[in-house]
């Protein structure tokens, strides 16, 4: 176990609040970041600070500082209703490459799932999917697990290099991840190729545009159904990963974005998702990513980003 926290820097102290009031106690007072509370934590925290990938995809840089900025609004809100025992584990550290990066991330996500915990990623670029994939097919096997990506964007780019427009062409192409088990969920239209959603309706994927979430009662419920058919034919093998990118959230309501976009997810609708993620007994990973606190509003998108892991942490 020593060497796993080797390959993370400890939470910054001063993320976590205190107000020493035994009335009105919050997060940042209750949550553990010491090695010995690791083993009994259901839920695990772990940051990924980079944004090389979102670079390389011509976005703007500022992701790296999103772990912390989150964190720092998380540790401000209460535990009501929270009973899950969480751990903050803290940072992967960050290596010379993007690549060398993903590999120690996956490393260490790959040891949380084999050792039964649920996570909360925070990015970083959205390219940390790829990551986080790599390690739900390893520690599930590539053909039992579900991937869902709620993003504006479908982030299958057919770039040569790895960004942050191409984890899930990775996970497809390395045959990581089954087509009939990905969602793309929010997909706008306008921002979206015509030749990746032919890519991905060739292969099969479950395409679910923001059109049609705002077709039915709720914004689950599509998406809800579908799952739900998969896991009565497959039992309760397969495990479930989100990964949220924030650009699918309107820019009025999250505006520290990688990639702001004025149309999207309302900021209850994007809390609708992650509460049905949590409803999931199967969720193994909840993601978030592409939250660019350089050109946030009053914290507005942390502060979102933090109630909804406040919301899949009572879930």
């Amino acid at each position: 176990m020593n060497e796993l926290f080797q390959t993370a820097t400890r939470p910054d102290e001063s993320l976590f609040t205190r107000r020493n009031d035994p009335n009105d106690v919050r997060l940042g007072e209750i949550i553990s970041t010491r090695e010995s509370d690791y083993d009994s934590a259901d839920i695990v925290i772990i940051g990924c600070p980079q944004d090389e990938g979102v670079t390389r995809n011509g976005g703007r840089d500022g992701a790296r500082f999103a772990p912390d900025a989150i964190r720092r609004e998380f540790y401000r809100l209460t535990p009501f209703g929270i009973k899950a025992k969480i751990f903050d584990f803290g940072n992967t550290i960050i290596q010379g490459t993007l690549e060398e990066t993903h590999e120690a991330h996956c490393r260490i996500v790959t040891q949380f799932l084999r050792d039964g915990k649920r996570i909360i990623v925070l990015g970083g670029g959205n390219d940390i999917s790829y990551p986080d994939g790599c390690a739900m097919s390893d520690a599930f096997g590539n053909a039992n697990w579900i991937a869902i990506n709620i993003d504006a964007h479908f982030d299958v780019r057919a770039d040569r290099e790895r960004n942050s427009g191409t984890p899930y062409r990775q996970l497809l192409e390395e045959r990581l991840l089954t087509p009939d088990y990905f969602y793309e969920i929010g997909f706008q239209p306008q921002l979206a190729s015509p030749v990746y959603y032919r890519y991905l309706q060739n292969l099969g994927v479950n395409l679910i545009s923001l059109d049609q979430l705002r077709s039915r009662e709720t914004a689950d419920l599509e998406i809800r159904e579908s799952i739900r058919q998969k896991f009565v034919s497959h039992s309760s093998s397969l495990s479930t990963f989100f990964g949220f990118d924030i650009d699918a959230v309107r820019s009025s309501e999250a505006p520290g974005s990688s990639a702001p976009n004025p149309f999207g997810l309302r900021a209850g609708e994007f809390l609708t998702l992650v509460q049905f993620a949590a409803k999931l007994t199967n969720t193994k990973i909840i993601e978030f990513s592409e939250v660019n606190p350089n050109f946030d509003i009053d914290n507005r998108t942390s502060k979102l980003v933090a109630v909804a892991m406040h919301k899949f942490c009572v879930g």
